[in-house]
């Protein structure tokens, strides 16, 4: 009995020494850098838990487009959508001061896509016209918003559509999430505890797809890795200021296990390129952490 509670103790005190180390990696990328920075991790297996200003609220920016995906999804389920259906998109549907590859492809809208199409080009390409089409298909935030807290989701806020934080760029602080709400709704997620194992899924394959922030969670790890991740990023303001530069996903390790991360980089005023690589090297640290 000694020699089991004393190697209980040997691992307790391992565990929570490598966690230090952790830590120290952590305050020193963080460390001196004008911004806010709110870092979530949670091992899914082994039920690892590590947080910086995990409870503060912080602007989602497009990582807010997953909750969306979700609560479209969500209808799917119930039979009241399908991702086979049509959806018409006019060119007035298609906004030009925005970030868009639809109407990219289709600058005279005058076209017909799939629910499906619409949701891969708001999720893996964080489309914004996709966005507010899908905002207007399930009935706007208010339906997020009611999801979410039916799934017993804290910490997270959606009021605002992407045309919105367009035309006052201060609405961005309107849709907010915590990092801590980010990582164990993604938990819930994978455990198909928010979608239907199909949906949950189909969603898991887009987000694995996403082609935004390849300098952001994914740029460190090693080629290859799964990274079903969801991004935001919200430009330039006044005297410089980025509101958000976020990355959220889900990490699956060489040994099939996973774990979720969430790193919102808010109120910077530090460049894209460092707000991006705190992000990155965050990651990589996590990474390392887990594969020692």
């Amino acid at each position: 009995m000694k020699k089991i509670t004393f190697l209980f103790l040997f691992i307790a005190v391992f565990m929570s020494a490598q966690q230090t180390t952790l830590e120290q990696k952590i305050n020193a990328i963080t460390k001196d850098k004008k911004a806010t920075v709110g870092i979530s991790v949670l091992g899914f297996e082994n039920h690892f838990k590590y947080s910086k200003n995990g409870e503060a609220k912080l602007p989602t920016l497009s990582v807010f487009k997953f909750h969306i995906a979700c609560a479209v999804l969500n209808l799917v389920d119930q039979g009241k959508l399908s991702l086979d259906q049509k959806i018409f998109i006019k060119k007035t549907d298609l906004p030009e001061n925005t970030w868009s590859p639809i109407r990219e492809k289709y600058p005279d809208g005058n076209v017909e896509l799939s629910l499906n199409e619409v949701i891969d080009y708001t999720v893996a390409l964080s489309d914004n016209n996709g966005c507010d089409l899908l905002l207007r298909l399930i009935g706007g935030t208010q339906t997020v918003q009611q999801f979410m807290d039916s799934k017993g989701v804290k910490g997270f806020r959606i009021k605002h559509n992407e045309d919105d934080m367009h035309k006052n760029w201060k609405n961005q602080y309107g849709n907010y999430s915590t990092t801590n709400s980010a990582v164990q709704l993604l938990k819930k997620f994978y455990d198909g505890k928010i979608l239907s194992r199909p949906s949950t899924d189909y969603l898991m394959q887009i987000m694995l797809g996403t082609k935004t922030g390849t300098n952001k969670i994914v740029e460190q790890l090693p080629k290859g890795t799964p990274v079903a991740h969801k991004t935001g990023a919200s430009g330039k303001y006044d005297n410089d200021l980025t509101v958000a530069e976020n990355d959220m996903g889900i990490i699956t390790l060489p040994d099939g296990k996973h774990y979720a991360i969430a790193v919102f980089v808010n109120n910077s005023y530090e460049s894209d390129v460092i707000n991006c690589k705190i992000i990155s090297d965050i990651s990589k640290a996590v990474w390392d952490y887990f594969n020692k």
